[in-house]
């Protein structure tokens, strides 16, 4: 639905054009007999404190971020602010990744709750049936994660194991991003104004910044880095193999991982 002068559940702004495991500090992609689990696919949240629409969303949000088969984000956009609330939460960096994926998913215009699985594809992120369709039907397909990764923190370095394609007869070249992602793992905010006023709303997996590490042509590959340089200290991270074309426009995800605190 497009935004009119009411508030609407698909809101398009004006001029708009996975594993998570709290305990033990174990990485998101657990092992099984010396092997990482591959998750079932990858969940980003485009949110906004700023939108009445949203909060069923980030409560959906909530509950992927708690699973233990899917790697769940949650990027605060900023477009909303002039509302009359700042989403504390927000960022341009934010604002530029979802508009970059309505480039790439040949979307008219942003909105919020916006909800992208596996980088392909998109629905209202309020629902929670449509976002688990989603994932069942890309799992164990060209469009699920075809690859594993592994994230282990060695103290002062964090080391990323990223496998090889496992697709049979894949020839295929692959160009991905190796994407690492910080986030806080939840935290309440209380919203004064706005839209959402007088509401405390809880926030899982929120995006505080990513910076890309690396390349991945689909053969196995390893990183070990400093731990300073890819989070801040009592957040967690996650790993992203992610496709991007030649204009910088994220594509399709092949892999993921993600690190608790």
């Amino acid at each position: 639905m497009t935004r009119t002068s009411k508030p609407t559940r698909w809101r398009i702004p004006i001029g708009g054009a996975v594993l998570f495991a709290l305990a033990l500090c174990l990485p998101y992609a657990a092992f099984a007999d010396g092997k990482a689990v591959r998750p079932l696919g990858v969940v980003e949240l485009f949110t906004s404190q700023g939108c009445n629409s949203c909060p069923p969303a980030d409560a959906v949000l909530a509950e992927l971020a708690q699973s233990r088969h899917i790697v769940a984000l949650a990027y605060h956009v900023d477009y909303w602010d002039y509302l009359g609330w700042h989403d504390v939460l927000g960022s341009a960096e934010n604002t530029a990744r979802q508009r970059a994926y309505a480039k790439t998913l040949d979307k008219m215009s942003v909105y919020t709750p916006q909800a992208i699985v596996n980088g392909q594809r998109d629905m209202n992120g309020a629902r929670r049936d449509r976002i688990q369709s989603a994932l069942d039907d890309m799992a164990h397909t060209a469009r699920g994660l075809r690859a594993d990764v592994s994230i282990e923190d060695k103290g002062d370095s964090i080391v990323i194991v990223a496998g090889g394609l496992t697709d049979k007869g894949d020839r295929e070249p692959v160009n991905a991003h190796v994407v690492i992602v910080d986030f806080t793992p939840k935290q309440s905010v209380a919203i004064r104004a706005g839209e959402n006023r007088g509401q405390t709303l809880d926030y899982w997996n929120t995006v505080n910044g990513m910076q890309t590490i690396g390349m991945w042509s689909g053969t196995p590959k390893s990183f070990e880095l400093p731990k300073n340089e890819l989070m801040k200290k009592g957040n967690g991270c996650a790993v992203l193999l992610q496709v991007v074309d030649k204009s910088g426009r994220p594509g399709p995800i092949l892999g993921a991982a993600l690190l608790a605190p």
